[in-house]
């Protein structure tokens, strides 16, 4: 069968072997999932090394968990990769590029106007792709997430925020692609350079906003009151010279139980987010149903708020403790290292763009047989000539997070916080319904923080306070 491949012409050797390499990677996917399957349903009972950590109740409900989303996750890949299949086979790149000529013709623009086509094409992928996910978003939270307990959005909220959440990745989408396709259009032999510092640009620019405009479309932030740990979070920021401008917390409660907590700004205004769910004094399902009624401005139709984890989320010096894990990723520089990592990898991106645009096979191959748009090439380049290399970054990238977090807990118990981080990732553990045993493969491939026992073990041996 390979040599019959091989005599077919390149543009034929080329789509196979993207078509080909997609395949492999998604039944290497499945077969680690697999393994991980039978895990969650081989271990049913507490292994001995967690007992003094974990309740049977808790751990029953973890694996219960992780096995609804490992199962869905199968059903919904395996129809993600046949879609694309599918796709790719059945000549979906040409058709909607032309469908795009014709709806951009119906507004007066011809064939000579290129970025107007293309923007008329990403409208209509980004429609088809959030249309065709949809149903498998809403099992997700309203079977899976609500089963378990973590799910407080209605219906009508979550069709309303997908709706917004389309309409605000199309505002800013389709200007930036459009300056980016003019960019190379006009930059001459060198055009991948500025196509390069333009999306830096950009993301620094989106990094920088999105916590003060985009965020606050979809999620009320609120300053964290004054009192004992809004103190204690600026003495500590102070102690290692971060600079602290603002602490906010975010009311994640309304779509999910789940808890986070992330800082953002460059140079000296720096912002602190909390979830409402991981601050124990603040969050709503900890509160009785005269409180919540009497505290939140939503709707009953836009909230769900049920108190049935009672005491989730961390008191004050376990959230502090969380906060120096976070801050030890900004004082060891991590926060800087991914950025350039980041920019590395998308300068060397466009600059084998720029050698590899001119091949005429790579447009034959998905069926362009009369122009070479840009942006499709892009996407071909981008997406499925570079998938291998993709495949490989992410794999050197998940090592690398995870040496950074361990890295990070080494910082917080360097500041005197081992205990309260020790028992923080317990409880965060629990409220999250973590399940803490992982096969070696599956962890080692996918997991980007390191699992609950490790990052527990290396706190616990030198553990000081």
């Amino acid at each position: 069968m390979l040599q019959t491949i091989l005599a077919l012409p390149v543009e034929n050797q080329i789509f196979f072997a993207v078509l080909g390499f997609s395949w492999t990677v998604y039944l290497w996917e499945a077969y680690l999932s697999y393994r991980q399957r039978r895990i969650y349903r081989s271990t049913t009972q507490v292994p001995q090394e967690l007992g003094k950590i974990m309740d049977t109740e808790t751990f029953e409900k973890s694996r219960l968990y992780q096995l609804d989303k490992s199962n869905f996750s199968f059903w919904s890949g395996l129809y993600s990769e046949t879609e694309g299949t599918l796709i790719l086979v059945l000549g979906g790149i040409p058709f909607l590029w032309s469908l795009a000529g014709t709806v951009s013709g119906r507004f007066g623009f011809g064939p000579e106007y290129e970025i107007t086509q293309s923007l008329a094409f990403l409208t209509l992928a980004t429609l088809f792709s959030a249309v065709t996910g949809l149903p498998w978003s809403i099992y997700s939270t309203f079977i899976i997430e609500e089963k378990h307990g973590f799910n407080q959005q209605t219906l009508a909220f979550f069709l309303k925020d997908a709706v917004k959440k389309f309409a605000v990745t199309q505002c800013i989408l389709l200007p930036v692609t459009s300056l980016l396709l003019y960019i190379i259009k006009i930059g001459g032999d060198f055009f991948f350079i500025y196509a390069w510092l333009f999306t830096l640009c950009v993301s620094l620019v989106l990094v920088t906003i999105y916590a003060d405009y985009i965020a606050p479309l979809f999620d009320k932030f609120t300053p964290l009151p004054e009192g004992e740990l809004k103190t204690d979070i600026e003495t500590m920021a102070k102690s290692i010279s971060f600079p602290l401008t603002k602490v906010y917390v975010v009311e994640g409660s309304k779509r999910s139980s789940h808890s986070n907590a992330y800082f953002y700004g460059f140079f000296k205004n720096k912002r602190i987010v909390l979830f409402d769910t991981l601050l124990e004094d603040y969050s709503p399902l900890n509160k009785t149903g005269e409180e919540q009624s009497e505290n939140t401005e939503d709707t009953p139709s836009e909230s769900k708020v049920k108190a049935k984890n009672k005491k989730q989320g961390c008191n004050n010096p376990e959230i502090l403790a969380v906060l120096g894990h976070e801050l030890g990723h900004w004082k060891l520089g991590h926060t800087v290292k991914n950025i350039v990592i980041s920019q590395m990898n998308s300068f060397l991106c466009f600059f084998l763009f720029a050698v590899l645009i001119g091949r005429r096979e790579l447009f034959l191959a998905f069926g362009f047989h009369d122009s070479q748009p840009t942006l499709i090439g892009l996407m071909i380049i981008f997406q499925f000539i570079f998938s291998p290399y993709n495949e490989l970054l992410s794999f050197c990238l998940t090592v690398l997070s995870r040496r950074f977090e361990f890295q990070a807990d080494a910082f917080a118990l360097g500041m005197g916080k081992a205990s309260q981080l020790y028992s923080a990732l317990i409880k965060l553990n629990k409220d999250n319904l973590g399940f803490p045993v992982a096969d070696w493969l599956f962890s080692m491939w996918h997991y980007s923080h390191p699992p609950l026992l490790e990052r527990l073990r290396a706190l616990g041996s030198v553990k000081q306070d």
